[in-house]
């Protein structure tokens, strides 16, 4: 009998050790890195969701800003991390598909991920500050065509959405203007507060807020149809601008590698959480639409996404190198 239980015992203490250490993930907190400045969307998106995902995970998710280049800095440092579903990112159009084609040279590839979910779409908007004597998208054009050395507009970061929206209206509307970039949406937005620039082509939810205070003046949004947030916006199209239509998106992406029982305990919390009456109320209040696509669903729409912002990168002539 002492011999059968040391078997029973030996054979427990093999199982565990066989057992693979992610089958209890998570046991301790999770990075979630935004690679943006505090402010825009990205980092909005990703705060609204990471209390209710730590509630589902029953794990603290700690948000990490790390902005800079493109967000080439934040989606570099979660290629480097262990693969292990402990560190994330919210990844977003311009470093996950818009940087390969912009850049030459990137310290990351496509292959260095794996999409787990899209969490939130919004179309974009064009802003200018509510002191500014242009009132629509053809006082706009007037104005750039008078004196195109005097009109500039500022965008969250070279190859964002929001920098290659103001080259394709640039492209679109016949117009000139001189790129100024920042490290997010939330310095850009506060410089054109400070009417540091002409205009700017803002993803929604960080000038949303302004554009209700009467801060700032919408005069188009990128989307195909009027927003329901705003029914005396025009779209592009309606405007004057034809093919101007942008949506910017996020999503949390984890490392290549990652064992697919995580990547798929974390996409149905993810997708729960933003598919909640509180989540998606809050995005659409946003003018933003909630996502929960599954992994697969979510690469090949990155896939989609890579080919056609190359596409819209090489016409305008703007790869650089990094």
């Amino acid at each position: 009998m002492l011999q059968a239980h040391r078997w029973l015992a030996a054979g427990v203490v093999a199982a565990a050790i066989a057992a693979p250490a992610h089958a209890a993930w998570p046991d301790r907190p999770i990075t979630l890195i935004i690679p943006a400045a505090p402010g825009g969307t990205t980092d909005i998106s990703a705060r609204l969701i990471a209390d209710k995902l730590a509630g589902k995970l029953g794990q603290q998710i700690i948000v990490e800003n790390r902005a800079g280049a493109a967000g080439i800095i934040g989606a570099q440092t979660l290629a480097r991390a262990k693969p292990d579903g402990y560190t994330l990112l919210m990844g977003n159009i311009g470093p996950n598909a818009i940087n390969y084609a912009l850049y030459k040279t990137l310290p990351y590839q496509a292959a260095d991920f794996a999409p787990v979910t899209l969490v939130i779409s919004v179309p974009n908007v064009l802003v200018v500050n509510a002191a500014s004597p242009v009132r629509s998208v053809a006082d706009l054009q007037a104005q750039a065509r008078r004196d195109p050395t005097q009109v500039s507009f500022g965008s969250s970061g070279a190859g964002q959405s929001p920098h290659l929206s103001g080259e394709l209206f640039k492209q679109r509307a016949g117009v000139a203007g001189t790129h100024i970039p920042y490290k997010g949406a939330g310095p850009a937005v506060a410089a054109l507060l400070g009417q540091q620039f002409t205009f700017m082509i803002d993803n929604l939810p960080s000038s949303m807020p302004y554009i209700q205070s009467g801060k700032l003046r919408a005069l188009a949004v990128t989307s195909d149809q009027r927003l329901a947030e705003l029914p005396d916006v025009p779209t592009m199209a309606e405007a004057g601008v034809r093919d101007m239509v942008v949506t910017a998106w996020f999503g949390l992406i984890a490392p290549a590698g990652t064992p697919p029982e995580v990547i798929d305990k974390l996409y149905a919390a993810t997708r729960d959480v933003v598919r909640s009456p509180d989540i998606s109320g809050r995005f659409k209040s946003m003018g933003g639409q909630a996502g929960g696509n599954t992994p697969a669903e979510f690469s090949a729409f990155i896939d989609q996404e890579r080919t056609r912002w190359k596409q819209i990168v090489d016409t305008a002539g703007l790869a650089q190198e990094q």
